[in-house]
């Protein structure tokens, strides 16, 4: 409508005009008495009572949240609308920008969501599991850091607690509590405008170099209390992705370790292949992320990575430092 200089209602009208005689060209039955248009009243004020019928069951809610922001267009884009970081229609960068939106609470219906793929017997299985992987449930704990000096404590989840020892930082979202204490910040605000150049996709994220603004805070080590590990807040943790903070482990995840190599924090491997001895093993430019041995890991040495997961598991919850953890990558959906 923009680019032909036409009121959008004109040019809907026009557009459903068109495919109209195309439709009847084709010479399909239709009964074109019963034709609705979605954009006119008579057909959208039901689609506003369902709305409010969803809106009493607390299926719906408002909040503010990050979006794809077109700085060309002004408006806001999907994740599919997003090209290597750049608006589908206008190729220019898009940036984080926080607004409040609409959502459907379908995180709730994650495991019912689950359990009935299970009976859709002529689906393929590629589809199915393209479905669970999106769904994306994680068996994990969380574990509570206490920050050193103060009262306050940083609760993260892990799909990796058998890494714990080869933790070196803890990072957290530019959205967590705690950095609101930094709003104030000439350099957080700074590092927030920075942020808000990369999109909201993984995928954006996953490319975008990693950044952090070190808050000068350090989390105590939750199994050895002389370790502290320095408190950074990152362009690459999620909000609305467990609980917003976790700790790096720079050995066994690539991104933890451009983190780590970038700040030159430590890099302690704790896993290692069954074939390569300890003092062989090495991490230079790239994380070792597959199965392997414990080691330099206290009380964990020489078990499995499901054993050690396992063990340090349930030592978190003897110590009362943290609980088993089940979460879905599945996120409510923001209209």
């Amino acid at each position: 409508a923009r680019e032909n200089n036409l009121h959008p209602k004109d040019w809907t009208k026009k557009n459903i005009e068109t495919m109209k005689n195309q439709l009847k060209l084709l010479g399909l039955s239709l009964d074109w008495d019963r034709e609705i248009s979605t954009c006119e009243p008579e057909y959208y004020k039901h689609q506003q009572e369902f709305f409010i019928e969803l809106f009493k069951k607390k299926l719906v809610y408002k909040k503010d949240t990050y979006v794809n922001w077109d700085p060309a267009e002004q408006t806001v884009l999907a994740n599919e609308q997003v090209i290597d970081g750049k608006g589908w229609r206008s190729g220019v960068a898009v940036e984080r920008k926080k607004l409040s939106q609409w959502f459907f609470n379908i995180k709730k219906f994650s495991q019912d969501l689950l359990d009935e793929l299970e009976k859709l017997e002529n689906w393929p299985e590629k589809v199915k599991l393209m479905q669970k992987n999106w769904i994306g449930k994680s068996f994990g704990c969380e574990i509570n850091f206490h920050i050193d000096s103060k009262k306050d404590k940083i609760k993260v989840f892990t799909t990796r607690p058998d890494t714990i020892f080869g933790a070196s930082f803890i990072a957290l979202s530019i959205d967590h509590p705690i950095a609101k204490n930094f709003e104030k910040n000439i350099e957080f605000i700074k590092f927030k405008k920075e942020c808000s150049k990369s999109g909201t996709t993984e995928e954006a994220l996953a490319i975008a170099e990693k950044i952090g603004f070190n808050t000068g805070l350090f989390a105590l080590h939750p199994f050895k209390k002389e370790i502290k590990l320095p408190i950074y807040i990152a362009n690459f943790v999620l909000m609305d992705y467990g609980t917003g903070a976790i700790f790096g482990c720079p050995a066994h995840d690539q991104r933890d370790l451009d983190f780590a190599n970038k700040y030159k924090l430590n890099v302690l491997p704790v896993v290692r292949p069954n074939n390569i001895e300890p003092k062989n093993f090495k991490i230079t430019d790239k994380a070792y992320t597959e199965d392997g041995i414990l080691f330099n890991s206290d009380f964990l040495n020489k078990l499995t990575v499901r054993e050690a997961i396992n063990k340090s598991i349930d030592f978190i919850s003897k110590k009362n430092i943290g609980e088993k953890k089940i979460t879905f990558r599945l996120k409510d959906w923001g209209v």
